[in-house]
């Protein structure tokens, strides 16, 4: 049986919104819907892995008072979207929020068209591959290929990281254009100012990288123990910018590996893959 390298107790599932971080300019905007806001930002605080969650850490997690999170709690689970657990008084993901998610991974040829090509790598690699796109400040995995090594990450579809330390995430900043990369970048900075110009210096570095080498890399940036390599590339089907990484234990996926070995056949993957939806060669 497989066994799952531990990531830490930090991990990869950060919370989406910090207590304490800078408002968006969102709030500025006339069209923008504040209690959906709210709402929406609830129920992005259930992460993969969690079952139950109390008001006091959705209110921890959200940044949002905790007498607010009371009242959209209460009107999400009349809606389906929340249900209530009274013997743990707390609340997992209602079937509303389920179908929704189940929907949209359902009409994604690229799960479908990926797997076996990542799985190809996995294999190689004896690490793990992944398929991901952006929500907020996080890349969420829709896809996921293990090899049958003694030891991989224990991260599944529905897992969050970080967008500015981890490979996945700097491959989808270094393929947009310079405005939407700044807008992201502030949003970033905003976030964290204290670590603001080592992780700016950082995706700066990887943008460049990228142009060089075709793809972005993390050796240790987001965890000292894991290392990895991403491609990413717009889908022409209209799905949001896609990444695909290639990743585990230091100890088992040198940065030497991981460039010489890995980088060219995810390159190819990609690239294949691309094809394989209608993309332009």
């Amino acid at each position: 049986m497989t066994q799952k390298l531990k990531t830490g107790s930090g991990g990869m599932q950060e919370p989406l919104a910090q207590a304490g971080s800078r408002p968006t300019r969102v709030k500025e905007d006339r069209h923008f819907v504040s209690a959906l806001a709210r709402g929406l930002k609830v129920l992005a605080c259930f992460r993969s892995g969690d079952e139950l969650l109390g008001n006091h850490e959705i209110a921890r997690r959200s940044g949002l008072p905790k007498s607010t999170i009371s009242r959209l709690t209460y009107t999400l689970t009349k809606l389906g979207y929340l249900h209530y657990v009274p013997e743990a008084v707390k609340y997992r993901l209602g079937t509303a929020t389920l179908a929704l998610g189940s929907a949209m991974l359902g009409k994604m040829d690229v799960r479908r068209l990926a797997r076996p090509m990542m799985q190809e790598l996995a294999n190689f690699s004896r690490g793990m591959v992944s398929l991901g796109m952006r929500e907020r400040l996080n890349m969420i995995y829709i896809e996921n290929c293990r090899s049958q090594s003694a030891l991989t990450l224990s991260l599944d579809v529905g897992s969050r990281i970080p967008l500015a330390t981890t490979a996945m995430g700097r491959a989808y900043l270094a393929i947009l254009s310079d405005a939407e990369r700044a807008e992201i970048m502030d949003q970033i900075r905003q976030q964290d100012e204290a670590n603001w110009p080592r992780i700016k210096a950082a995706i700066e570095a990887n943008v460049e990288q990228y142009r060089r080498l075709g793809c972005s890399t993390s050796f240790g940036d987001w965890q000292r123990d894991v290392n990895a390599v991403a491609v990413a590339f717009r889908s022409p089907r209209g799905l949001t910018h896609l990444s695909i990484n290639c990743g585990g234990p230091a100890f088992q996926l040198s940065p030497e590996f991981l460039l010489e070995e890995v980088r060219p056949r995810l390159i190819d993957l990609v690239q294949r893959l691309h094809m394989s939806l209608g993309g332009a060669d």
